[in-house]
This record gives structure tokens, C-alpha cells and sequence, in this order.
């Protein structure tokens, strides 16, 4: 007489080939919760009974550490009989409730294929006369792949083998022991409770090219010795850069007519440019701009005179 048991709780693996990864997926550890079901096979010879395939179906609860898994399973399995013996449990079929702790290793984890193997023991109720059953002590080996479809949700399909120490019935004829070996082939999914991942670093801040800025007396063009300081400051920059541009772009205030302040400005930058030639800098890396009263710093109405509006800007990209 033979029994299946099964609880399987993932499935039954063809050719585990190594499938290299492609993005990553199935990076983060969690807590996981899985169902899976298939077909039982009962192995050996019994003279007094023949079998046929059988079912199994069964849920589990782990954890994924991405690599190692540990996880509980409970899981119920049939397999037909051709035993069929009054006033016992065996009736036409042969019936296991197993509960079982698993150590599973995934190898490439993070990949979108992933082969893994895992060894489990445990207890089986098989049926007896008893409400329970026969109690057994059951172990198992696992061979699966697995194909991540996202970060959470998995799809397996696997082999078992499961045994477990011989249980026995009684029955009108004796007590009948016997050998108890299964095959399983299943097939599940899992749902991963994994974290969300960090989101992406923020990128870096745009850094400013450096600039300085030269201030003028009303209606004036001519460099005062801060000035002088702040451009001999601008041309070290320039150099220690080594191959840049600078633009000189001048600005005045309000007061005067527009035709006027443009040329006041554009005389204001070619006073910058050429301080900034004496200071080394070549005359072919300068560029001039007059602005005129466009770009205030400073808001203000017409005619009004102020410092901060008169002012060359030198800008080293």
C-alpha cells in the first residue's frame, strides 16, 4: 500500500540553466507569502497495491534575505489506491498533511531567472485510524527556477522529493506498514513584502562659473583701486582655469538717455578688458558687452542714481 504525500510548495524544476541577469530585480529582503500545486507520485513497489498520479497543493510564509530563504509551509496531498479496505483510512487513496521548515538558497538572486535548491523537515499526518493520523517525522529535497517578474512577485516551478519515517494502518487483516516515498512536480507564485527602494541620489548642484564684479562713480569709466583689486582677482582665476573665456558686460543706472548709457557702458567693459590684458590675460579671451541700463541689480525708477547699477560684471567660463 502505498501513500503520496506531498505538501509542496513550489514546483518542480526541468534543466536548471544558468540564465544570466539582466536589470536587477528582486534586490531588496522581505518577508514573503506563496501558494503552489501540482502533481504526486507515489515510488517503490508494494505487492498488495498499485497507485496512480495524485495532487498535492500547499502555502507557505518565509523570508527572502536575497540569496538565502528560510521559510514555514504547510501543504495537503492525495494518491489514488487501488488498496480499499473497510473499516480503516484507506479507501481507495492515501492522504498526507505535512508541516515543514525549508532552507533555500537562490543562486543570482537579482536576476530575472533564477535557479535555486533547498532542503526542508519536518512532520507528516498520514492517514491512520487515529483523528490525526499517522505521525511521522518528513524531510525533503527541492530543485527549482524561478522567473521574477518584479521586485515582488514570483513564479516558480519545481521538483520534490519527500520522505518520511514508514507509517502504518491498521486493519481487519493486521497492522500494514510501509515504505513512504514521493515525487512531486509544482508549480506557484510568491508575493514579496519588500521595502521600496532609495530613491536615486539627487544630482549634484550645477556650480556656477565664477564671476566678479567692478563698480563705477556716476558717469564715470575709470577704475578705482578696489577695482583694480577685484579684476587682479578675476585675471589669477582666469589663469589658474588655463583655457577659458571671459565676458566683460557693462550696465549703468537709470539716470542719462538710453544711447547714451549703452556707449557709457561698452566704455565701462573695454576699461575691465584692458586692465584685465595688463594683468596677463590674452585680449583674444575677452569679450565686451554694453548693456546699458538693461539687467538693473538693483530695481529702480528712471533717474534714479544707484552704486550697485554701475557696475561691470566679469564672467570666466
Amino acid at each position: 500500500m502505498k501513500k503520496l504525500i506531498s505538501l509542496g510548495l513550489l514546483a518542480i524544476t526541468p534543466m536548471l540553466a544558468p540564465v544570466a541577469a539582466q536589470a536587477q530585480i528582486n534586490a531588496q529582503p522581505g518577508f514573503y507569502l506563496g501558494a503552489s500545486g501540482g502533481g504526486a507520485w507515489f515510488i517503490g513497489s508494494n505487492a498488495n497495491a498499485s497507485t496512480w498520479t495524485g495532487w498535492a497543493v500547499g502555502g507557505k510564509a518565509g523570508y527572502d534575505f536575497v540569496g538565502p530563504r528560510v521559510e514555514l509551509e504547510v501543504g495537503y496531498g492525495q494518491i489514488p489506491t487501488s488498496a480499499n479496505v473497510p473499516g480503516s483510512a484507506i479507501n481507495g487513496k492515501v492522504g498526507q498533511l505535512n508541516a515543514m521548515v525549508n532552507l533555500l538558497y537562490d543562486f543570482m538572486p537579482t536576476s530575472v531567472i533564477t535557479p535555486y535548491v533547498g532542503a526542508g523537515v519536518g512532520i507528516a499526518f498520514i492517514d491512520s485510524n487515529s483523528s490525526l493520523g499517522s505521525t511521522q517525522f518528513a524531510y525533503q529535497a527541492i530543485l527549482g527556477v524561478a522567473y521574477n517578474i518584479d521586485e515582488s512577485l514570483r513564479f516558480m516551478i519545481e521538483g520534490r522529493y519527500m520522505g518520511t519515517t514508514s507509517p502504518s494502518v491498521n486493519t481487519p487483516f493486521g497492522n500494514v506498514s510501509w515504505s513512504n516515498n514521493n515525487l512531486m512536480a509544482l508549480a506557484g507564485v510568491t508575493y514579496k513584502f519588500a521595502s521600496a527602494p532609495p530613491p536615486p541620489a539627487p544630482p549634484p548642484p550645477a556650480v556656477a562659473p565664477p564671476s566678479y564684479m567692478v563698480f563705477f562713480d556716476w558717469d564715470r569709466s575709470n577704475l578705482s583701486v578696489q577695482a583694480l583689486n577685484t579684476i587682479k582677482q578675476a585675471a589669477q582665476a582666469y589663469q589658474q582655469k588655463g583655457n577659458a573665456r571671459i565676458t566683460a558686460t557693462g550696465h549703468t543706472d537709470t539716470t542719462g538717455s538710453e544711447q547714451y548709457n549703452m556707449a557709457l557702458s561698452l566704455r565701462r567693459a573695454n576699461a575691465v578688458k584692458d586692465a584685465l590684458v595688463r594683468e596677463g590675460v590674452p585680449a583674444t579671451a575677452i569679450s565686451v558687452v554694453g548693456r546699458g541700463m538693461q539687467g538693473l541689480l538693483v530695481q529702480t525708477g528712471p533717474n534714479v542714481r544707484e552704486p550697485q547699477n554701475r557696475r561691470v560684471e566679469i564672467l570666466i567660463q
